[in-house]
């Protein structure tokens, strides 16, 4: 019971100095080879004739699927989305997928790992906000209704960020920690169904962390596109109008 450890950055593997090379820094090392290594041996592969490899159909299964779901919950062309919330999910999952491999740790068992993951997101929302709509038209909707609500909207982004990380760490974590627990009391079956039962949430965690990023990008973008299509209806009507005058002959 004295050998568990609550999180992978309590496993030193070398330490030099102030740089301690924990299990964190090395098994995300280990997922980022394995998407770097599947990526790159899948693109030697790829074919467009009728006869499709068995791994290559699952892929293409796996990024239809991702696209439909960020399509569905962004209203929008999911190609921009597709690259940054595809590989959150996947990162996650494939962590979580190499868990069940005797001696691996998953790195989102890291508060470090999912509050750096989050951070991604804290940065990827004014990213696309400001991609589509520009600085001033975006920033301008933290001082409404009032400049007095910029310090209460920060804190609500900044509140959101920390939310994010902890939850995914509390459920990966308590997972391992469970696991563990079962593994020093019942050695032989409890554990592997704990596994699996382990594998099946951190697949769960992947989805619901890649749709709650998606959410926020695209909430942020709709309310602030809603307030500026608003302001543009005034515009559009004169215009119609406009149309409407110059078709109608003189004097009528």
């Amino acid at each position: 019971m004295g050998d568990i450890s609550i999180t992978t950055d309590e496993i030193i593997y070398w330490q030099s100095g102030w740089f301690k090379l924990n299990a964190t820094i090395v098994y995300t090392w280990v997922v980022m080879a394995a998407l770097v290594t599947m990526s790159l041996s899948m693109r030697s592969r790829l074919t467009c004739t009728t006869t499709i490899p068995r791994l290559q159909n699952m892929l293409e299964v796996i990024v239809q699927a991702i696209q439909d779901q960020v399509g569905d919950v962004s209203g929008q062309n999911p190609a921009r989305f597709v690259p940054f919330v595809g590989t959150l999910f996947l990162y996650i999952a494939v962590a979580s997928m190499l868990s069940i491999v005797p001696g691996f740790h998953s790195p989102t068992a890291s508060l470090s790992t999912t509050a750096a993951l989050a951070t991604c997101v804290f940065i990827a929302v004014p990213y696309f906000g400001v991609r589509q709509l520009g600085f001033s038209s975006y920033a301008r909707q933290y001082l409404k209704p009032t400049w007095l609500m910029l310090p209460f909207n920060i804190v609500g982004e900044l509140s959101r960020t920390l939310a994010l990380a902890i939850r995914l760490y509390g459920n990966m974590m308590s997972g391992a920690v469970i696991a563990a627990v079962l593994l020093a009391f019942v050695p032989l079956f409890v554990p592997v169904v704990m596994q699996l039962l382990g594998l099946i949430t951190g697949m769960i965690q992947a989805y619901i962390f890649a749709v709650l990023a998606m959410v926020y990008i695209a909430s942020a973008m709709r309310v602030r596109a809603g307030v500026l299509a608003a302001g543009a209806a005034p515009q559009a009507q004169v215009s119609q109008q406009q149309a409407t005058s110059s078709n109608n002959p003189r004097g009528k």
